[in-house]
């Protein structure tokens, strides 16, 4: 298996320099449609747990499988290249918040799977389908107090959150992952142990996958959460020599507009990623969000006519169809052209 992850992984940048490449949408919107109950999240393995897990999406991996791989797969058959594994929120950093920190491991591989076999099941030799290992940003923040009134106080360290991250990549790529995601960064520091855990990772297990890295410009400062702005963090993360770049969540496709185009400037050596939400939360709406499919594929075009794209989906309030929509609004445009002094020998033979 590991071997024939590496030979789907070596020829992913050839994929993305030939076409832009179709990331899934929302996982945890989606996963809201289904209105499952607290019992649906306890399952029998859970009943007797302490605190409330209605919310807890990873842990759907063991109580609903079936319901992570009907997302996965309808997401698959829209069109998507890169189905992201439900792991969002599997550290033990996040889960101490449900004290579930000792099945964190546990839920990284079973998320994997999960999404390993949907893609083996839709991959053909025209079109291979690739399981992004996703790592969420943590709700404890390196770089931020939590308490107003001592700026200095923190509720997490470095060291901390890289030794989560260590844990979740390493339970990625036992699980399958063909890629390893570092998404929805409003914290670089955060951002940068999870890279420096992947990192430390490859080397000891000689197991090299490439990293795809997304911040989230959180408003119309145009800069994250912990202050920079987006030029800035891409030299923050850059010495990670990542398969690609981008930005997802917190804005819409017409909000994200400047940000991903400065990105697309300032980052000449790496291929582009954007997978915004599907415009503002509505509650009126049926997906919880504005956007129908045909205004988010609109706007996804706009990026790809102008060039700014290799990988493009959906976050927040993305269905299969907006994905759908979105692959066949940016199936007539070239992908990003990107200079290429980084990339000798990314990914291990």
């Amino acid at each position: 298996m590991k071997a024939n992850a590496y030979t789907r992984a070596a020829a992913l940048p050839e994929i993305l320099q030939s076409r832009i490449a179709i990331l899934d949408g929302a996982m945890g919107t989606m996963i809201q449609r289904y209105r499952l109950s607290e019992a649906d999240y306890r399952g029998e393995r859970f009943k007797d747990h302490t605190k409330d897990l209605k919310g807890n999406n990873e842990l759907l991996q063991f109580t609903r499988p079936d319901v992570i791989s009907e997302i996965h797969e309808q997401y698959l058959a829209a069109g998507a290249d890169l189905i992201e594994t439900n792991t969002f929120g599997a550290t033990t950093v996040a889960q101490e918040d449900y004290k579930l920190a000792h099945v964190a491991r546990e839920m990284n591989v079973a998320g994997a799977r999960l999404a390993r076999a949907a893609c083996d099941k839709y991959s053909t030799a025209d079109k291979p389908r690739y399981v992004a290992g996703a790592l969420g940003p943590t709700p404890r923040t390196a770089s931020i107090s939590p308490d107003v009134n001592d700026p200095a106080a923190r509720n997490v360290n470095f060291d901390e959150l890289k030794a989560a991250y260590y844990e979740q990549g390493e339970a990625l790529l036992e699980g399958g992952a063909d890629v390893f995601l570092v998404e929805t960064i409003f914290d670089t520091l955060n951002a940068k142990a999870a890279i420096f855990a992947l990192d430390e990772l490859m080397e000891n297990t000689g197991e090299r996958l490439p990293v795809i890295i997304s911040g989230t410009v959180t408003d119309a400062s145009g800069r994250i959460l912990s202050g920079q702005t987006v030029s800035a963090f891409w030299h923050s993360v850059r010495h990670a020599r990542p398969l690609a770049v981008g930005l997802n969540c917190a804005l819409g496709a017409a909000l994200m507009r400047p940000y991903i185009e400065e990105l697309a400037k300032v980052a000449g050596d790496t291929f582009i990623s954007c997978y915004p939400n599907a415009g503002l939360p509505n509650p009126m709406s049926d997906t919880g969000f504005d956007e129908t499919p045909e205004i988010t594929g609109g706007l996804v075009e706009e990026f790809a006519r102008a060039g700014f794209l290799n990988i493009a989906g959906g976050c927040c309030g993305t269905t299969p169809d907006h994905i759908a929509e979105i692959a066949r609004r940016v199936a007539n445009y070239r992908p990003r052209t990107r200079h290429d002094p980084l990339f000798s020998g990314l990914v291990a033979a």
